[in-house]
């Protein structure tokens, strides 16, 4: 329950229309100071950069810019200090745009959880249990039904940071769940060219242009936000995500909310493509996977602020104890006298370090790591 908002506040301050109200983030003059440095150096050096770099550094100053322009649910503002932590701390942005109701069933599944235990009952995550019940969407990370494809509505998905979007086929009717693009809204129509463009497209292109079929015309029509098509027919700059691994297999890369990757280049020889990751990694991508135009909606997740314990006991999150809490006998941090771990390695209660190496070798389609070294691979 809302406490009851004290009446003292004067007509300078913010006015209240309900009990939660949005409002919108201003960019501050430190922000607009350093957009303004680097807009100077863009525009100084931009005789020197490649097409690909210019477009990246403009692209992401409109996304900074934009996460200071979203709208938050904030109670904070509303109540006296130091007295509502629950409240005042709590952030979310607004979507007005979601659909409110249930998902369709048909689409979904019951979850089963496990409180973070194995097989024989032995707690392997630590920090997992309770929370409300979900059912898990199915969602269609294949994209093989071609033919036009209408959005029905945007809805939320507890089980992924990112939104999801309700298709419906023009033609069959059948109804499946993607992930949603940033931008795409219920009336929007997408469209799957997996199996190549239909022919019916191609007729309908040349009933609109005379009998004739326009190269740019037809980049324009089939490059839309939300389609999905193999790399070989994406050209290059262009701005993916659920990205397939391989050819044939349902879309496994960049997934997660406001996430993208980027085609760097193409190697029709190799049948391969450089992709750059939001991780900063490259990679080798074999040029027959499919890949969605776009970026991953809801950018604004990161913004989140839950406020109270409680709101993360909802979503099946535990309290977690510190390691050198506990005693020498229950974590590799335990006992001694006060609170130090001594010189030990940061690890789990089982003993597995942190910042140690898991894999044996490196995998041959990376070309470049997450800290943006070159991997050299051993012949």
């Amino acid at each position: 329950m809302i406490p009851r908002i004290p009446q003292i506040l004067s007509s300078s301050r913010i006015r209240l229309s309900s009990e939660i109200t949005t409002f919108s983030c201003k960019p501050t003059p430190h922000l607009t100071s350093s957009i303004n440095i680097i807009t100077k150096r863009f525009n100084s050096s931009q005789d020197q950069l490649t097409d690909l770099e210019a477009q990246d550094i403009k692209y992401r100053k409109q996304r900074e810019l934009s996460l200071r322009l979203v709208k938050i649910k904030n109670y904070g503002d509303y109540f006296p200090p130091h007295t509502h932590p629950g409240s005042t701390h709590y952030k979310k942005p607004v979507h007005d745009h979601l659909h409110k109701g249930r998902p369709v069933k048909e689409l979904t599944l019951p979850k089963k959880k496990t409180a973070g235990r194995n097989n024989k009952g032995q707690i392997t995550i630590r920090g997992r249990g309770g929370g409300h019940k979900q059912r898990v969407r199915l969602l269609d990370f294949h994209r093989w039904e071609s033919g036009k494809n209408k959005v029905v509505r945007i809805e939320y998905d507890p089980n992924r940071s990112g939104h999801i979007a309700l298709l419906e086929n023009v033609t069959t009717g059948n109804l499946s769940y993607i992930l949603a693009p940033q931008g795409l809204r219920s009336g929007d129509v997408v469209e799957s060219f997996r199996q190549g463009i239909p022919e019916d497209f191609i007729e309908e292109m040349k009933r609109t242009n005379n009998g004739e079929i326009d190269d740019a015309l037809l980049s324009a029509r089939i490059l839309q936000r939300g389609n999905c098509l193999p790399l070989r027919m994406l050209p290059v700059g262009s701005i993916i995500h659920n990205i397939a691994l391989h050819p044939g297999q349902r879309a496994q890369l960049v997934r997660s909310a406001g996430t993208f990757g980027k085609i760097l280049s193409k190697h029709p020889e190799k049948s391969r493509a450089i992709i750059k990751l939001s991780s900063g990694e490259h990679r080798f991508v074999h040029l027959d996977c499919h890949a969605t135009l776009g970026v991953v909606s809801n950018k604004e997740h990161q913004l989140i602020s839950w406020g109270k314990a409680g709101r993360a006991r909802h979503r099946g999150r535990r309290p977690i104890t510190r390691g050198v809490a506990m005693n020498a006998n229950d974590h590799p941090h335990g006992g001694g006298r006060g609170k130090s771990k001594s010189n030990k390695f940061s690890q789990s209660k089982w003993g597995l370090k942190k910042f140690q190496k898991t894999r044996l070798r490196a995998n041959p389609n990376v070309i470049r790591n997450r800290k943006g070294r070159m991997v050299r691979h051993k012949k």
